[in-house]
């Protein structure tokens, strides 16, 4: 139903307000005594609750209780403090309208002119492990409802969510003791956003904590930064950091040019390949592909050096200008390496001092370290035109060799060595990382062959083979999906490669086993297929 209609001609005009009264409750104290002393410094009344109350008390500072003002003590463990028509009255009259100024003097109320605020601390509480009854407890009723009651009567009431923007309302309040419509509008503005994502949150934890997919699917994400351009020089981009991300998008740059809107979207995708082993790994990405992945024994000298270097060695040419992923610490091995290598982007969980110094010396090597919590997302997601699609991520539960292939079977030539089937396995989680149609070839923990991305199997056959060139002699593959006919496995068979893990699943499986048979090529089915579109 729609609010009351007002005549505009009676609105008075409000530009600056001065403030005169504030009212503050806060759970999170960072610069509360700041601008406590900015406030009583400018002679304006503090109204506030709880332990805000007693903090501002205990620096020296007259503090009116939100009880006195209420005339109703607060109740219920603290769920009832300010959700009473004084304080809400105070909130919402418009004071360029005669009417509600005249009614506010008939009930004894005082307006407020500035409102801070920040909500309980629910993401905290629930990324904390807390117990669910600990996690409600946290679901804040009365402060979103002064945020927003404070928001919508912008034009007389200034509202503050966050410390960040402290210091600013600290230098209105002293040069000016008041805020303009225009600082209003704008801190409405992030208020309102402020309660959407916490909203957010809310919704969020109960459909994750009921199975399946939820009715309803709310993403709150603030700007992160506006891109020099998208995809192509002609499209305007920008990123956008999702509330509670710990992920690329929430990296720290450490040094180089501005990230771009390619730079992001390779970034993830290498961080994604190389965070499927458990092992030291090494991802090196070119328009989204990997052009080389490997692995090393975490026991070797300098494991992440040679993992660098040998997944290097699968495509140099097309690592010209690629983007770097580690999964661990890059040494200053590694950054040696790297260091002669025309790299857009290097990206790892952390940098030794001496690996930072030396990688600092390419002007524009974009270097970028991951959030402490980083970890990769259960869920993912992809915009189509007028909805979006959302699926489970596809990740190897399985860190150990055994338990990955203990469900693969044997359908030609004899059982692979232990060596043969850590390579099968290298392979088979490297190439999920692979645009469809995808196959890869391996050999020591590394790739040594890509085919990525074409409209059939026989065609990233014949890339992987050529790209392996004589290294394809002797190598393993991995097929994302099931060989529909007999001539893409020739192609391999033909190249040299001399074992092959594949889904099986095709309708010609028996014609695709047989041609292994007849070159004795050793092949294994896991009855699980790794598309990526």
């Amino acid at each position: 139903m729609a609010g009351p209609r007002h005549d505009s001609s009676l609105y008075r005009d409000r530009d600056f307000v001065e403030v005169k009264r504030a009212l503050i409750s806060v759970s999170d104290k960072t610069g509360l005594l700041d601008l406590a002393q900015a406030l009583a410094d400018a002679g304006v009344e503090i109204v506030s609750t709880g332990s805000t109350a007693a903090t501002i008390r205990e620096a020296g500072h007259s503090v009116t209780d939100v009880a006195t003002v209420t005339g109703f003590p607060e109740s219920l463990d603290g769920r009832v403090k300010t959700l009473h028509p004084s304080v809400h009255a105070g909130l919402l009259a418009d004071l360029r309208l005669e009417s509600h100024e005249e009614q506010l003097a008939e009930l004894s109320i005082e307006p407020f002119e500035l409102v801070v605020v920040n909500l309980y601390p629910f993401t905290e509480t629930v990324a904390s492990g807390a117990p669910s009854d600990d996690i409600v407890e946290q679901i804040d009723i009365g402060g979103p409802a002064m945020v927003r009651a404070a928001a919508k009567n912008h034009p007389n009431v200034a509202i503050v969510v966050s410390p960040d923007a402290y210091s600013d309302l600290i230098a209105s309040i002293r040069e000016r003791k008041g805020t303009t419509l225009a600082e209003r509008r704008e801190l409405a503005a992030r208020a309102f956003a402020h309660t959407a994502a916490y909203d957010t949150a809310v919704a969020g934890w109960f459909t994750d904590a009921s199975e399946g997919f939820g009715a309803s699917l709310t993403i709150q994400a603030e700007l992160g930064n506006v891109l020099r351009y998208g995809e192509n020089s002609h499209q305007e981009a920008a990123i956008y950091l999702r509330s509670g991300g710990q992920g690329i998008a929430q990296a720290t740059q450490l040094h180089g040019k501005e990230m771009s809107y390619n730079n992001y979207v390779d970034a993830d995708a290498a961080v994604r390949a190389a965070f499927d082993f458990a092992e030291p790994a090494v991802a090196i990405i070119k328009h989204a592909n990997p052009c080389g992945i490997a692995v090393a024994n975490p026991k070797a000298p300098d494991a992440i050096a040679s993992a660098h270097r040998r997944a290097h060695e699968c495509d140099p040419v097309s690592a010209f200008g690629g983007v770097i992923a580690a999964n661990r610490t890059v040494t200053l091995g590694m950054a040696e390496t790297v260091k002669e290598i025309f790299t857009e982007v290097i990206v790892a969980p952390a940098f030794d001092e001496a690996a930072l110094d030396v990688l600092r010396t390419k002007k524009n090597l974009r270097i970028l370290q991951l959030p402490e919590s980083f970890e990769l997302e259960p869920l993912e997601s992809k915009q189509i035109s007028g909805g979006m699609l959302v699926q489970e991520a596809d990740r190897f539960s399985e860190a150990d060799l055994e338990a990955l292939t203990s469900g693969w079977e044997l359908v030609s030539g004899d059982a692979a060595d232990a060596d043969t089937l850590a390579d099968l396995a290298f392979a088979w989680k490297a190439c999920r990382s692979v645009k469809s149609n995808a196959i890869l070839l391996a050999s020591g923990g590394a790739s040594v062959g890509v085919g990525m991305g074409q409209v059939n199997r026989v065609d990233s056959c014949h890339l992987a083979v050529s790209r392996a060139g004589d290294r394809a002699t002797g190598s393993v593959a991995a097929s994302d999906a099931f060989f529909p006919f007999a001539d893409g496995l020739q192609v391999l068979i033909d190249g040299g490669v001399r074992a092959v893990v594949q889904p099986g699943g095709s309708v010609r499986d028996e014609e695709v086993f047989a041609a292994a048979r007849a070159a004795n090529v050793t092949m294994y089915t896991t009855g699980e297929r790794h598309f990526f579109h």
